[in-house]
């Protein structure tokens, strides 16, 4: 057989509005937009992109429904320069394709979002086919976001345990990501799909609502609590990894035991441009190190660089530049400690 090469990623497809705004105001004020923008969003559609952007040599293709519209058309056109393959990447007849206005406060770079699930909540485990599929990892995200995957499914828990069984059976590794949703849904929703998954990321907000284990103590991450709650999860059924990233660095929890942590780098405040997508970009680092068989380490390491290297831009992909490139931000801004 064919070796399996490349990466398949399905979930939501959003197009980024971005904003960037003088203050967060209180209900009824005002608040002055500087400048505005659009940008790729999602999770399927960041790391494909991020992943092209670090010049990626291996296939990248989505899965996923976008609407008959102009964002529709705007997200075609950019993974076709990506070369990106788009062939489950389907318009849905009705539906607006899905945004997010993303609004970015200039001096501390927080964001709020306001999100329309348009088309991403119709997707199903009927648009996915791995038959036809080569890819060696099959990611999916955001769980908790895509409003058919997240119901629940008589054998398998929930419709997005049903597709990533589906994606296992057919010969790929599979990786998730979470929304951080401000809800009790974690455990029904993310629980069912672990048994199925290999690379399960999260950040500390996830994990701690997944697992009711805190993680975060004031300023802080508390790295027992943080491997506790991952553990929570191994034994709930991640097959090879989970990895938790956080402002401070990165955590990986194996399920053969190994513990392994990196730090991040210390960008100062000035020259963070925004923070849309830092999550993301860190899975597409990672995902790169894991897809080339890279040791954890290596991952991580990956991770945070290409994490920095997104705070440098706008949007979601706008800072990220070639791996080597991102390595490089290691030497100009070193290594944090966060023990």
């Amino acid at each position: 057989m064919k070796p399996r090469s490349g990466i398949l990623a399905g979930g939501n497809w959003i197009v980024d509005k971005l904003k960037l705004i003088d203050t967060y105001p209180q209900q009824d004020a005002l608040a002055n937009i500087l400048s505005e923008s659009i940008g790729n969003g999602g999770s399927p559609f960041n790391i494909l992109i991020n992943l092209a952007n670090l010049g990626a040599k291996f296939p990248l293709a989505g899965v996923g429904l976008i609407g008959a519209d102009a964002d529709g058309e705007w997200i075609s056109k950019q993974c076709a320069q990506a070369r990106i393959d788009t062939a489950q990447l389907r318009t849905h007849p009705t539906a607006p394709t899905s945004y997010t206005d993303v609004m970015t406060v200039q001096a501390t770079a927080r964001r709020t979002f306001f999100h329309q699930r348009g088309a991403n909540a119709f997707l199903d485990d009927g648009h996915f086919d791995f038959e036809s599929s080569s890819a060696r990892i099959f990611h999916l995200g955001y769980l908790l976001l895509l409003d058919r995957l997240d119901q629940p499914d008589d054998t398998f828990g929930t419709v997005a345990a049903r597709v990533l069984q589906r994606a296992k059976a057919a010969g790929c590794q599979t990786s998730i990501d979470l929304v951080s949703e401000d809800s009790d849904r974690f455990k029904k929703v993310v629980m069912p799909a672990l048994p199925y998954v290999d690379y399960c990321f999260l950040n500390e907000f996830e994990i701690e609502r997944t697992t009711d284990v805190v993680v975060r103590l004031k300023h802080r991450v508390d790295l027992a609590a943080l491997q506790k709650a991952a553990q929570i999860l191994i034994k709930a059924g991640v097959r090879k990894w989970v990895v938790v990233h956080f402002p401070e660095g990165a955590c990986a929890v194996g399920s053969d035991g190994q513990i392994r942590d990196q730090g991040s780098l210390c960008i100062p405040q000035t020259k963070i441009v925004g923070t849309v997508g830092a999550g993301d970009a860190f899975a597409a680092g990672a995902l790169y190190g894991l897809h080339e068989g890279r040791p954890i380490e290596s991952a991580l390491h990956f991770g945070v660089c290409v994490a920095t290297s997104c705070l440098c831009g706008a949007g979601a992909s706008d800072g990220i530049r070639h791996l080597e490139e991102c390595l490089e931000l290691e030497n100009k801004f070193g290594i944090r400690a966060y023990r």
